[in-house]
């Protein structure tokens, strides 16, 4: 596998703790994969105080069904948070990003810490919704939209994963009027998909619905999906940028982890 270092920001929060436990179950047993907590404090922390943060750390790490290869290291940072998790995250050359999030099913203009995080970040990120399943994603499915694809080699972290995990790759196009549109542009990256996927492409699948992030989390639903792939486009450089409002939408709603891949 070649992810192998993982940051994980934390702050014992059920879903920081949750996000833990995803991680220590995607690295497993037999994965050479580092594991590097990072709690962020907006106070310096003190030295005492990091020592009874460090053994509180622990007794949730043991407190977990599944076991890492490593055992997850912690380690304790004065900043603000996302800009910290950033720096840091480069400054160690971590592969990946996961981070909880309690999400907000509420509201559509929510900003939260993770959302923030997959749209600021130049690196793969996963969310993890608390109350997400802690098990391997043998079923992802990667949203489409209607451009090609900019960079083919943010591909693979996501072929990474399908490999590690033996997954199953659907492809998603969800449509607002006319599917001809969007096939066009679909055959031209068809056989990007299937070159880079390899065998773990299982089909590419359209859906109409006038409201594109209900259609995503339909089929999640209905095929029982157990990990949503994105390609942010706000970071794009062969097409114009959008804001990104529906990756934030789905860190906000979706109920299974989400991984941007950038």
């Amino acid at each position: 596998m070649s992810i192998k270092k993982i940051l994980i920001p934390f702050d014992f929060s059920e879903a920081s703790i949750n996000a833990l436990e995803y991680a220590v179950n995607f690295a497993g047993p037999s994965r050479d994969i580092k594991l590097q907590a990072l709690y962020v404090s907006a106070m310096p922390v003190t030295e005492a105080q990091t020592e009874t943060l460090k053994g509180d750390f622990a007794k949730v790490v043991g407190s977990f069904k599944g076991k890492s290869k490593n055992k997850p290291t912690f380690g304790t940072i004065t900043g603000h948070v996302i800009e910290t998790i950033l720096e840091q995250q480069d400054k160690l050359d971590s592969d990946l990003i996961l981070m909880g999030t309690m999400g907000d099913k509420i509201t559509d203009e929510a900003i939260t810490n993770t959302s923030r995080l997959v749209l600021e970040a130049n690196c793969p990120v996963i969310s993890i919704p608390y109350g997400s399943p802690i098990k391997e994603p043998k079923d992802i499915a990667l949203v489409m939209g209607g451009e090609e694809i900019d960079d083919k080699e943010v591909l693979r972290t996501l072929l990474d994963v399908a490999r590690t995990f033996d997954s199953r790759v659907h492809a998603l196009t969800i449509y607002k009027e006319s599917v001809y549109a969007e096939e066009n542009i679909v055959e031209s990256t068809e056989n990007l998909l299937e070159y880079y996927l390899e065998h773990f492409y299982e089909e590419h699948a359209f859906s109409k619905n006038q409201d594109v992030e209900e259609g995503i989390l339909d089929y999640i639903n209905k095929k029982n999906i157990d990990l949503l792939a994105i390609l942010p486009r706000n970071h794009t450089k062969m097409s114009t940028p959008s804001e990104g409002r529906l990756t934030k939408l789905l860190t906000l709603h979706s109920e299974i982890p989400v991984l941007t891949l950038d």
